[in-house]
């Protein structure tokens, strides 16, 4: 994963323009990118635009939306109700206003994107702090561990991910959301990538008991950066500006 999942950047430029900072045009050339387009179901009869979504969000209070990332028994950044949970887990993110009680979870289908409206309940979040913090101490061990299992030597990508770390280059974000933010969203992003690399199939050449050894050093990586992303992507726990 080397770039912002979609639902990341619709939670940074849906707040920003939700907030007044950003442009409709902007927000939907940051979010479309070069898909050809992105309609919502669920809210009327017929599938609407993702601005009128966001427009429906605003209506109901909304001043902010935040992104999940969760994997199943790992529900960071929803709090419910079932189906939600269940659909998010299926696609792996999710984005939530927690004022309008309106979540949209996305799916890929040919060239755009079909989101689908649910029901969103209030969720308990990691601090920005604490997820900085706990993602620098994982990926520091996931390092030593990966070390061990000689991970570099059939997977020399991994290796170049880990030292580009601290090389990694900013983030484009949208205005109002916190440096620290972004920062800590690239690291993220940089961890999640070592833990794909890492898993990625290597055509038989480590025995299976390696393998699992690998998985098992990769599990903490993979639960925090998700968490590091959903913190760094969620305006309820953003620092103040």
């Amino acid at each position: 994963m080397s770039t912002l999942p979609v639902s990341a950047v619709l939670a940074w430029w849906g707040t920003s323009w939700l907030q007044g900072a950003a442009a409709a045009d902007d927000l939907l050339d940051a979010v479309l990118g070069d898909d050809a387009a992105h309609t919502v179901g669920g809210l009327e009869a017929e599938p609407v635009g993702l601005l009128a979504a966001l427009a429906q969000m605003r209506a109901r209070g909304a001043t902010g939306v935040g992104a999940a990332f969760p994997a199943e028994g790992d529900l960071v950044g929803l709090g419910g109700p079932a189906d939600l949970n269940l659909a998010a887990v299926e696609v792996g993110e999710a984005v939530c206003s927690w004022e309008a009680d309106l979540a949209l979870v996305p799916l890929r289908v040919g060239a755009g994107v079909q989101w689908s409206a649910h029901p969103c309940r209030r969720r308990q979040l990691p601090d920005v702090g604490e997820a900085d913090r706990e993602l620098r101490l994982v990926l520091v061990s996931a390092a030593e561990r990966l070390a061990g299992l000689e991970v570099a030597r059939w997977r020399p990508e991994v290796a170049d991910e880990l030292m580009d770390l601290r090389r990694r280059g900013p983030l484009a974000a949208p205005p109002g959301v916190p440096p620290r933010c972004v920062e800590l969203a690239g690291r993220a992003l940089q961890a999640l990538a070592v833990v794909e690399l890492a898993l990625e199939d290597d055509g038989g050449a480590i025995t299976a008991a390696e393998a699992a050894e690998r998985r098992e050093a990769l599990v903490p990586l993979h639960r925090t950066g998700r968490r590091a992303l959903t913190a760094a992507c969620s305006p309820e726990v953003w620092p103040p500006a």
